[in-house]
């Protein structure tokens, strides 16, 4: 029998052809490089991801949506344009944790090899055009991130926290593949395009019931309310290192699950799932800005305002229109950028046998590390949605995509807990300039490379609050 199948044709999959073969190398490359792999195989990761960012720009980028494996793989602008973007921040994540996982002990090419395994889950959700495919990526990247929240064997508290999300990410895959499977008998078909076209008109009963299963799926990927149990665990018991992972790359997994499962495959019937994600959404928004006031660590504060901030995401999908979904991913991209610099002061200033996770930590920060307290303030500036930088354009476009479509109620709930939120961001700004230092203060180590990539982050901050029409117009033409 002749193969059909060339160079050619499967062209547009080489990312992921790419990111599994580098996964082998590194992993033999670490297994033979012996007590020399501690300082290769970080910088081979890092060469891994470089040249896969060229790859994707150069080699697969294409303006037109080509499908391929039977419908079961979907090349797109979209696509490419999240596979870049983990890329670049999964780069950055690993430069921030490298001096971290050292003084800990946990410099191991495992962790790099899971990262990348997690980074491959992510690629293969972004590119799904079928059910299976968003399962097969799904369970990639949740079977990674479990390993990673356990990767410290010596803390307890972290095994706890794995074992938690295990457990509570086995139940949501599990609410995910019977909602798949009652949306197959539904339809009668697994591919995400033929879904668009058989389901349409009012939805029976059953496909509601699937639907009803797959959004609890959704939610859990993204932290939402009443789904979020395992965000504050996590976050707080992970080693920083891995919080940092979990935090930022994977949101853009979960962008991608919404948008091809619901706004894709299931958009002919969004008042089904927009009516159930915009009570998700409200009580992310509610619980996680509320909750976040009470707490006295910093990681698990990020871990609450994560799920508030998941609540303006599922805000743009509630709008239904290609405006909301623009508004969605340019939110998530901003948060990104925001969360990876918020974990990278957190990384910076711990050290070993300390780990800057208290609030009480950065009190006079300023006085002991003004760079560093200047690019905190930045960042938290930024996430409160304080304008010029970015995270007030990133809210401004939720507000407006839901006022076009008439959701005025929910423009003022979520004005009303984004003013919530400004406190206990600016509560960690007051502490690093006008409380007095103490003996338990932050001393932030001298790391001339992580301080400039950290400068560098607060400055895309600013710069992208700044001039905002770059990153929203490239949103919108990949969404196109």
């Amino acid at each position: 029998m002749q193969s059909n199948i060339t160079l050619q044709s499967i062209l547009p999959a080489l990312p992921e052809i790419y990111l599994a073969a580098a996964i082998c190398v590194v992993l033999l490359v670490d297994v033979f490089a012996g007590a020399a792999a501690r300082r290769i195989t970080p910088t081979l990761t890092l060469f891994v991801i470089a040249f896969g960012v060229a790859l994707t720009t150069f080699v697969v980028a294409a303006p037109t949506r080509e499908v391929l494996f039977s419908g079961m793989y979907v090349a797109d602008p979209l696509a490419t344009f999240l596979k870049l973007l983990g890329f670049l921040f999964t780069g950055v994540a690993l430069l921030y944790s490298r001096s971290y996982l050292e003084a800990r002990g946990l410099l191991k090419g495992e962790y790099y090899v899971l990262v990348l395994t997690a980074l491959l889950g992510i690629f293969v959700i972004a590119s799904a055009g079928s059910l299976l495919t968003i399962y097969i990526g799904v369970e990639l990247l949740a079977l990674s991130l479990y390993a990673l929240v356990a990767f410290d064997r010596d803390s307890g508290i972290a095994a706890e926290s794995a074992m938690k999300y295990f457990v509570l990410g086995a139940i949501a895959s599990g609410c995910l593949l019977y909602g798949m499977s009652l949306v197959y008998g539904m339809s009668g078909s697994l591919l995400l395009g033929d879904l668009a076209v058989r389901l349409h008109g009012e939805p029976s009963i059953g496909l509601v019931m699937g639907i009803v299963f797959l959004v609890v799926g959704v939610a859990f990927k993204f932290g939402a309310v009443p789904f979020h149990m395992w965000v504050p665990d996590v976050y707080q018991g992970a080693p920083s290192s891995v919080t940092l992972f979990v935090a930022s790359a994977p949101k853009l997994a979960s962008f991608a699950v919404a948008f091809r499962l619901l706004a894709g495959g299931l958009g002919n019937v969004a008042p089904a799932w927009t009516q159930m994600l915009a009570i998700v959404a409200v009580a992310s928004l509610v619980l996680g800005n509320v909750i976040a006031i009470a707490q006295t660590n910093l990681k698990r504060m990020l871990a609450y305002s994560a799920i508030g901030n998941v609540g303006f995401i599922l805000l743009g999908f509630v709008a239904g229109t290609e405006r909301g979904y623009e508004a969605a991913l340019y939110y998530t991209v901003a948060y990104v950028i925001m969360t990876l610099g918020a974990f990278g002061v957190i990384l910076l200033a711990s050290r070993a046998g300390f780990e800057a996770e208290r609030l009480d930590d950065y009190q006079g920060l300023h006085a002991r590390d003004p760079l560093l307290a200047l690019i905190m303030m930045a960042l938290m500036f930024s996430t409160a949605g304080i304008p010029p930088f970015v995270g007030f354009w990133a809210k401004l476009q939720i507000f407006q995509a839901l006022w076009l479509v008439g959701q005025t109620w929910l423009v003022v709930i979520a004005a009303a807990v984004s003013v919530i939120g400004v406190f206990y961001y600016l509560r960690v700004v007051k502490l690093m300039y006008f409380d007095a230092p103490t003996d338990q203060s932050v001393r932030a180590p001298s790391n001339a490379g992580v301080r400039v990539a950290l400068a560098c982050n607060a400055a895309a901050v600013l710069a992208l609050g700044l001039f905002p029409e770059g990153l929203l117009s490239l949103c919108a033409k990949v969404l196109s």
